[in-house]
């Protein structure tokens, strides 16, 4: 079994980091496009097409950098990259929270991609002290931390947002410090010096190569695969759900808040209470498809835009959905030596910027052409229909597998 020096304590630190990055990330949300449209003048669809370049801006560094960062963490340790990731975003949040043009906000997304390490060091961490036949079910609880911090951030950045759409970001920077100190006082190193890499190399760092290397393991491909096209179904939600409600239902900031809160509980409760149940019935591979095809059922209700109950509703298959990532990350884990987890993590964060880089300025841009000046008809939900299609392709190259 991993070991290191990390125990329970320990984990609870990582549980604790990947929450209040959520929350940081959920407080955000809602305000997003009042910041926006004050910083730009701009109305909700002009806005909406920002919010894109910001998402493209992040993923960008993302995708560059988390490979280099997932190495990083194989040759010098979890702890080191994980506290300064954290430390980065706070700093990156007050910048956000001081700007006064948009050329601002883009700086500062950039500096937060470059510095996204937070999750991919995460699950590093928690396969470093952890069996592989229980990673998938620690990974969901990674998930469920997530997913309990877009619980709380979101409802609390709908009711700080009547403060002023800068106040939650604010409230981010202070988590991001306060998960910083945190970590630096009680946290571990999990990868002791002896199961690091000898070296570190630039060249093969970057991210074609890392994901070239990573796609040449046995049975890693199709799995690679499915992670991309989940991912890029999956940035349909932060993309454009505020601006879905807003222009489908109506609905305020607070509201919005609300229901990216009941996204979060849902998909918080699937991977902390279904999950272990579902792959002692079904294994990893029929969970991840069993997601796969709940997270295409959903997005395809959103789609429809047939009631603001109707998001509600839709909210079990949402939930079930969640069980998708961890469930693939497992199998992947298994595939990959000890010495290897931070660049499959690095690997697995490039693939997520990849997504990001494409999904948000897609999805908005669709957004746009169906609810902006000009569009053929009404129908803010478009983006999701698109993200259904992905996440069916998905269940579909997974059941390919052999």
């Amino acid at each position: 079994m991993s070991g290191g020096s990390a125990g329970r304590p320990a984990l609870g630190f990582v549980f604790a980091a990947v929450m209040i990055d959520a929350m940081g990330i959920g407080l955000v949300m809602p305000v997003m496009p009042a910041l926006l449209r004050e910083v730009t003048g701009l109305g909700l669809d002009g806005a909406a097409r920002w919010g894109g370049a910001l998402s493209l801006c992040y993923a960008a560094m993302q995708f560059l950098c988390a490979p280099l960062l997932g190495a990083l963490s194989d040759r010098r340790g979890r702890r080191p990259v994980l506290l300064t990731s954290l430390a980065a975003l706070g700093a990156a949040y007050l910048a956000m929270a001081a700007a006064g043009s948009i050329w601002t906000l883009l700086a500062a997304r950039l500096a937060a991609g470059a510095a996204a390490a937070t999750h991919s060091t995460a699950y590093a961490y928690v396969a470093d002290v952890t069996a592989p036949e229980r990673r998938a079910a620690r990974f969901g609880l990674l998930g469920a931390a997530f997913g309990l911090g877009f619980v709380l951030g979101p409802a609390l950045g709908g009711a700080l947002g009547e403060l002023g759409p800068r106040a939650p970001f604010l409230a981010a920077a202070a988590l991001a410090f306060a998960a910083a100190g945190l970590g630096l006082a009680a946290a571990p190193e999990s990868l002791p010096p002896e199961r690091r890499r000898r070296r570190l190399s630039l060249r093969g760092a970057h991210p074609l190569r890392a994901l070239a290397r990573a796609a040449r393991m046995p049975g890693m491909g199709p799995i690679l695969g499915a992670v991309l096209l989940y991912d890029l179904a999956i940035y349909a939600y932060p993309s454009v759900w505020s601006f879905h409600v807003a222009a489908a239902y109506g609905w305020s900031a607070g509201q919005v808040g609300m229901s990216l809160a009941a996204y979060g509980l849902v998909s918080g409760m699937a991977q902390a209470w279904l999950i272990r149940p579902a792959l002692a019935r079904l294994g990893e591979r029929r969970t991840a498809l069993m997601g796969l095809g709940a997270d295409a059922l959903g997005a395809l209700g959103l789609a429809a835009a047939l009631g603001g109950w109707s998001v509600y509703a839709l909210m079990p298959l949402l939930g079930a959905a969640a069980m998708a990532g961890p469930a693939m990350t497992a199998m992947l884990s298994r595939r990959a030596s000890e010495a290897a987890q931070g660049e499959l993590q690095g690997v697995l964060a490039a693939l997520s910027g990849a997504a990001a880089m494409i999904s948000p300025p897609v999805m908005t841009w669709i957004f746009d052409l169906f609810v902006g000046p000009g569009a053929p008809f009404h129908a803010p939900g478009a983006p999701f229909a698109l993200a259904a299609a992905l996440a069916a392709g998905a269940a579909l190259l997974l059941a390919a597998r052999a």
